[in-house]
């Protein structure tokens, strides 16, 4: 029996708007000939620095700023965190990044890392991971079509601030992985950085 449309052919698509539809993630990404699933991700880790002065500076803007906003979220929280993996590894933070594949596959990355491992981090608009992972998700299949990178997997992670989620695109077997743990901040830092320096340092 064949699958019902859930995407209008006629209807433009942004990256947050796949946020915003009722629909499952798989079948979302079913609309791509991408297959979905949960497990427990063995994501590459490395942790060349010493995480306590982030930590300090987290807990410090968390005691100064209600991390009830979006944009508080991002200041206080996201930004330093971020800032300080693409300073130790030397690459741009690309922000708010405009990408256009075709109508379905179009929008602005949050914030993208490109190195030759690219990383994808999604802000989860209204706090909501799910959704969040589903925009995420459809991000990582434009960026494979975009990117002329030949790694084989591509990375991503979903975040409202203080809880991060990762997933991972695998390429060929044209699969999206959603990470089944979740890591807090600042009590995880140091799991949440070492994925962030593993990502963007494994070059294969």
């Amino acid at each position: 029996m064949s699958r019902t449309k859930i995407l209008d052919p006629a209807e433009s698509y942004t990256f947050s708007k796949y946020a915003e539809l009722s629909f499952d993630t798989a079948d979302i990404l079913a609309e791509f000939g991408v297959v979905f699933n949960n497990t427990s991700l063995q994501l590459p880790q490395q942790l060349p620095i010493n995480p306590e002065p982030l930590k300090t500076e987290l807990q410090e803007n968390l005691a100064l700023v209600d991390p009830s906003s979006e944009i508080a979220r991002r200041e206080a929280l996201i930004f330093p965190i971020l800032k300080t993996v693409c300073k130790f590894i030397q690459a741009p933070l690309k922000i708010e990044y405009p990408v256009r594949v075709n109508s379905r596959l179009k929008g602005s990355f949050d914030y993208f890392i490109p190195t030759p491992q690219n990383l994808l981090v999604v802000e989860a608009k209204n706090a909501d991971l799910a959704k969040g992972f589903t925009q995420l998700a459809v991000e990582l299949i434009a960026l494979d079509q975009w990117t002329d990178s030949p790694t084989p997997t591509l990375y991503g992670t979903v975040t409202t601030g203080d809880t991060w989620k990762f997933g991972q695109f695998q390429r060929q077997e044209r699969k999206i992985e959603k990470d089944i743990n979740t890591y807090a901040i600042p009590s995880d830092l140091n799991l949440v950085l070492s994925s962030l320096f593993g990502i963007t340092m494994n070059i294969r």
